[in-house]
């Protein structure tokens, strides 16, 4: 068995067309290349209809290599193998057998329209849906699409070469009707029209011989989407081949099998006959002359240009889903609870929200791991895109602001050990640890023979944090994965500092600290619980855990908490609020002492708040400024814990 893989999950069911299997069967052989270990499952109790129906995939084709070893049909199969994730393309996903995929790993859904289609993981429409939630992405262009494709200035054929194709079930039956109705309206207007009907599965044989005259009838056209090119109307529904013949700048005409079919495509924009029977006789009244079919080409390139398919492709389903490393966990990152398959509260491109029912922290879950490198740039390029000003130009205001912080420290410290905290020159019994701003005068920490209390900074960065402990006292030591922040803590201010990614990747000194402190950091951890666990082994009883965060319960969540979430960064593994905090330290061995509501901005409010203007000294920004601290509307927030070994 293998230790990761991906696993196709089609639709075979009988009524549910064939695009849906041979979509893939497609997607199996591309993934395979992309060196994906890569398996499909096909219920047993569909196996030998689906090599009925498609024999010609599976005897002497390229599928026919390795297919056998790649499928599975019983259940007892999926054990055992770690799924990188779970590809449905079911069309609609019954609740029950959603869950037991669910359980299994991440999920992938393919123009997933079933009752389930909230709480995928991560959606991807290759069709424009009607309705429902938004998927993570809408983009026909990865439709495997044919190689071959007219000329932007092809000519016409006169009288037109058609093709008619109605998928592989075609269970009404429009095929031959539509066939039929083209054929008299072609009758005698040219011995060399060509009318070609595609109709697996049916059986022509009773049909009268008048009925197919002037109709070349074939079970199935290898390969089709090649032969597109070579047609000048192409007559089918809405579905895949509708778009492969956009791409390939054939004119596309519609007739809906069902209500719903005609809804998609007069949704996406084609041009319809309508739903069913008369529909298709409608095909016969048509002027399918050079004027119609000029007006259909432009309303394909209208539709090219509105879903991305004018130029070449580039990528398609296989190597995207090729290059994709899915991370959706099934338990909470902060809780450890499990996760339900409940409605997800928000899709992006490759991120989706979830909220835990336990905990109340929001997490994210990602197709691919976030483009951001830690490195010197994100403090220098990045921050100042942020800020105006580089990290290190701001570095006298972040001590001043880490000082504000440190008092908070000290006066749990004080309050948790009934005795005065320390300062550089002895203990002290009240006052301020304010800096006078002589530290950062200095490059060495002044020597001081009295023990200090002990602070580990998580993500120092470029070392304000630890210039501000050691103005209050403190002996201060950081972490950070960037090389160059790390050697300038180092070198230029004097303190400790390992380089890595905390807890597993930075061999900072061990415990037990006073103090251990993450400044916007802890939402940069795809699992933070593991990050409290070893902060609550590193700290001395009574020790004090800070740290700083975004808040989803701020003015900007509560405004707008899809858009909040939009504007997230995209390395920000899990959102946290005030009221969240308490349950999730206290999980992990912390009593929440503090909460300090920062982060207030009056220009977020709704309504009012865009007449509050540049000044901060109106009344009205005084006003909603006072609202917004009274009712800790603040979009970040400061908490101060400590450890506690016993808790009721």
């Amino acid at each position: 068995m293998s230790s990761a893989a991906v696993l196709i999950v089609p639709a075979c069911e009988t009524g549910l067309g064939g695009g849906h299997l041979k979509r893939c069967l497609f997607l199996l052989r591309a993934l395979e290349e992309k060196g994906k270990e890569t398996y499909i499952w096909i219920a047993e109790r569909h196996k030998d209809t689906v090599f009925l129906r498609f024999r010609e995939f599976f005897e002497g084709s390229d599928f026919a290599k390795g297919f056998h070893a790649r499928l599975l049909s019983r259940k007892k199969e999926l054990t055992g193998i770690d799924w990188d994730f779970i590809v449905l393309d079911r069309f609609r996903t019954p609740a029950d057998e959603f869950a037991f995929w669910y359980d299994l790993g991440p999920l992938v859904g393919i123009d997933e329209g079933g009752p389930c289609r909230a709480r995928f993981d991560f959606l991807i429409d290759l069709l424009p849906a009607l309705d429902g939630p938004e998927a993570n992405a809408s983009v026909p262009g990865l439709l495997p699409m044919p190689r071959t494709r007219r000329p932007p200035d092809a000519s016409l054929s006169a009288p037109p070469r058609v093709l008619i194709s109605f998928g592989a079930e075609d269970a009404a039956g429009l095929g031959f009707l539509a066939a039929r109705a083209a054929a008299r309206n072609l009758a005698g207007k040219s011995a060399a029209a060509e009318l070609t009907l595609i109709a697996p599965g049916w059986d022509y044989a009773g049909k009268k011989q008048r009925e197919l005259a002037g109709i070349k009838v074939i079970g199935t056209l290898p390969n089709l989407k090649e032969q597109l090119a070579e047609y000048d109307l192409f007559v089918t529904h809405f579905g895949i081949g509708a778009f492969e013949a956009v791409y390939a700048r054939v004119p596309v005409l519609l007739v809906s099998p069902t209500d719903y079919h005609e809804k998609l495509s007069l949704n996406a924009g084609f041009l319809s006959l309508g739903v069913g029977a008369k529909a298709a006789e409608r095909l016969g009244s048509l002027a399918l002359g050079n004027e119609f079919l000029k007006t259909l080409s432009a309303r394909g390139a209208k539709l090219a240009r509105r879903f991305g398919l004018e130029g070449e492709q580039k990528e398609d389903l296989g190597s995207f889903l090729g290059r994709i490393a899915p991370r959706s966990p099934r338990h909470c990152p902060l809780c450890g609870e499990k996760a339900p398959a409940r409605p997800v509260l928000a899709r992006f491109g490759e991120e989706t929200y979830r909220r835990c029912v336990h905990c109340g922290v929001i997490h994210l879950s990602r197709l691919k791991p976030p483009a951001i490198e830690y490195g010197k740039d994100y403090f220098f390029e990045f921050y100042k895109k942020q800020y105006g000003k580089t990290y290190l130009e701001d570095f006298p205001n972040l001590v001043e602001m880490g000082i504000m912080r440190m008092e908070k420290i000290e006066e749990i410290l004080t309050t948790n050990q009934h005795k005065p905290t320390r300062t550089k020159r002895g203990w002290r019994s009240g006052g301020s640890c304010r800096s006078s701003g002589s530290w950062l005068n200095k490059k060495k920490p002044r020597p001081d023979s009295a023990p200090k209390p002990r602070l580990l900074d998580i993500g120092c960065a470029y070392g304000p944090f630890l210039a501000a402990a050691a103005e209050c006292g403190f002996s201060p030591s950081g972490v950070d994965p960037v090389q160059d922040a790390v050697r300038y803590v180092k070198e230029e201010l004097g303190f400790p500092a390992w380089q890595g990614f905390f807890p597993t990747g930075a061999k900072a000194e061990d415990g037990p600290f006073d103090a251990v402190t993450l400044w916007y950091v802890i939402e940069h951890f795809d699992e933070p619980g593991k990050v409290l666990a070893e902060i609550h082994r590193l700290l001395r009883d009574g020790g004090v855990l800070a740290f700083s965060t975004p808040s989803f319960a701020g003015i900007s969540g509560r405004k707008d908490l899809r858009a909040f979430l939009k504007n997230s960064p995209a390395d920000h593994w899990t959102v946290w609020s005030p009221r969240s905090c308490k349950r999730v330290l206290k999980r992990y061995g912390f009593s929440l002492r503090k909460i300090a509501v920062t982060g207030h901005h009056p220009e977020r409010f709704p309504l009012v708040g865009r007449f509050v203007g540049d000044g901060k000294k109106g009344l009205l920004y005084r006003l909603l400024l006072f609202a917004s601290r009274l009712f800790r509307l603040g979009d970040t927030f400061e908490a101060y814990a400590v450890k506690v070994t016993n808790q009721a």
